[in-house]
């Protein structure tokens, strides 16, 4: 079964059912309007606030968008960019490219114009969907991209270099056409994440897409009546495979475009979501926010949220323990994968070990794990090495790029994660990013396990540990520190709680500044290296 006739299936079954909601709680404020005003109101001014479709309308978005793109020349295996921020548009069109048997290219809404341009070269792509977000971005390079020789801007207003998406696909016809897809076709191109470099253009094929949705269902099983709250970029894997899973049995999903922490509970209160996946700092936020009394948990119906699980980042787990005496009837999972696995799940931690937090857990459903040396013989247990994996997501390659293939795949079919981790009591623990990892006088340091002991101090809200060059152990270790809003902390005050911590590991300096994270929660630790790894560092203020 293909990934596109689970969309046949769901609009034939529940043709009047709710797919997608999408919710701009941003609209209401630029109106002044209350979100309970707004629920007052009968013939809302602000329309634009929320909206839905239900299945047989995405099948025919989806329909529609196939034979536009097979109306003008584009044929199997041809690539079209999807550069659009979360809304109804993105999966029908995603769908919609897939069912005309062309990859779908996604790319990040933080790209810069040239880094837009590179990965539309680097993936070869013939056509460019966009929102009104990145007008600026994509008329700055429109002369430069020949070879996209399609471009539609899904919004009002269409600019001079593009088509309007509506008004031509509106007339395209709504019956699915009938292009054979196989389980080895080619069916996307994600980006890595970019954090330790240039993103390389990752090839996925329809069985990981497909085994993708039946990982989740089997991890978190949902049902035709859990509703999911999806806040993460949809360009990413980890928010559209984790709704693969609602996808699945047809189960209902809410795109939220915020995450205030006001805005996420009132989501999950009006719109009755059992299932909310989000990212370390924002579940950082909502209990930051309980904890100040912006928020109060008796102002919102929450009894029916039965499952809030993480994943994208290592979790620290005083996070967890925190959530857990808040919400003390909420299931917790954590998901450990990246786009090379297809996303999240190759291996869980299980809603049945919560016991277990801070190991990322066992493989997950369909996937092997090991953990291995560098020449890729296995370590002895409780001895670090590094994070490999097989199964049915793996990625096809990285596409023109056999050498980077090759670095990370082997001939038969184990993935190198680039993650090292360790096997303790039969789960896996995350130890740190290969790349990531300081060398100080000879020693390992591994930034993860000091990040999670940081996180242990009530007045720090995030943390980055990055090695800093030193003439005299090669590396050293530096704490970048955000303060929780309205507590100080000093540097002294650092070094005390870091006591308890073995001398080679306490961080030898430390800086308060903001910590970085790119839109899927990650630290964008090469920005903080380069921002002091110079000799000379920024004073240690507030802020900086």
């Amino acid at each position: 079964m293909q990934i596109t006739e689970i969309l046949s299936r769901n609009a034939r079954e529940w043709p009047n059912d709710t797919a997608l909601v999408e919710i701009n709680p941003q609209e209401l404020e630029n109106r002044h309007t209350t979100w309970r005003e707004y629920s007052l109101i009968e013939s809302s001014p602000v329309e634009s606030f929320r909206s839905e479709i239900t299945w047989a309308e995405f099948d025919e978005k989806a329909n529609r968008f196939a034979n536009f793109l097979l109306s003008r020349g584009y044929k199997k295996g041809d690539k079209v960019a999807i550069l659009l921020m979360n809304s109804l548009e993105w999966l029908p069109i995603y769908f919609g490219v897939l069912r005309a048997g062309c990859l779908a290219v996604p790319l990040n809404f933080r790209y810069t114009a040239d880094e837009i341009k590179y990965c539309l070269e680097l993936s070869d792509a013939d056509a460019l969907v966009f929102g009104p977000e990145f007008v600026g971005r994509v008329e700055q390079i429109a002369d430069r991209i020949p070879r996209v020789r399609t471009r539609l801007y899904v919004g009002d207003d269409c600019p001079t270099f593009a088509e309007p998406y509506r008004s031509l696909v509106a007339y395209c016809s709504s019956r699915e056409p009938a292009i054979p897809l196989t389980d080895d076709d080619d069916a996307a191109i994600y980006f890595s994440s970019g954090t330790t470099g240039f993103p390389k253009a990752i090839v996925l094929q329809h069985h990981c897409l497909m085994h993708s949705c039946m990982v989740e269902q089997k991890h978190h099983g949902q049902t035709k009546d859990d509703v999911f709250l999806c806040i993460p970029p949809l360009y990413h894997t980890g928010a559209k495979m984790h709704w693969f899973g609602s996808f699945l049995v047809g189960g209902r999903a809410v795109l939220l475009k915020g995450v205030k922490p006001e805005w996420v509970l009132r989501a999950v209160s009006e719109e009755k979501c059992t299932i909310v996946w989000l990212l370390v700092p924002w579940a950082q936020d909502i209990l930051d926010a309980i904890d100040r009394g912006d928020v109060k948990l008796e102002d919102y119906r929450l009894d029916q949220w039965r499952l809030m699980h993480i994943g994208a980042q290592p979790v620290p787990p005083a996070l967890i323990k925190r959530w857990r005496q808040v919400f003390p009837n909420h299931a917790y999972d954590t998901n450990y994968g990246l786009s090379e696995s297809t996303g999240p799940g190759a291996v869980h931690l299980g809603v049945e070990n919560v016991d277990h937090v801070g190991a990322i857990g066992i493989p997950g459903y369909g996937w092997q794990a090991k953990i291995i040396r560098p020449d890729g013989s296995e370590v002895a247990p409780g001895e670090v090495g590094e994070l490999a994996l097989k199964g049915p997501g793996v990625l096809r390659c990285y596409y023109k790029n056999p050498e980077a293939t090759k670095e990370i795949l082997s001939d038969d079919g184990w993935l190198r994660t680039g993650d090292m981790a360790e096997l303790r009591d039969g789960f896996i623990y995350l130890v740190d990013r290969a790349k990531d990892v300081i060398i100080t006088g000879g020693e390992n340091l591994y930034p993860v396990q000091i990040e999670d002991f940081l996180h242990g101090h009530p007045a720090i809200k995030d943390v980055a540990v990055i090695g800093l060059a030193d003439k005299r152990l090669g590396e050293i270790a530096a704490a970048v520190i955000e303060v929780r809003e309205g507590m100080s902390l000093t540097e002294e005050e650092v070094d005390r709680f870091c006591l308890d911590l073995p001398r080679y590991k306490r961080p030898r300096k430390i800086i308060f500044a903001p910590v970085p994270r790119n839109p899927t929660g990650k630290i964008e630790k090469p920005k903080l290296r380069k921002m002091y790894g110079a000799d000379t560092l920024v004073a240690r203020q507030n802020g900086l």
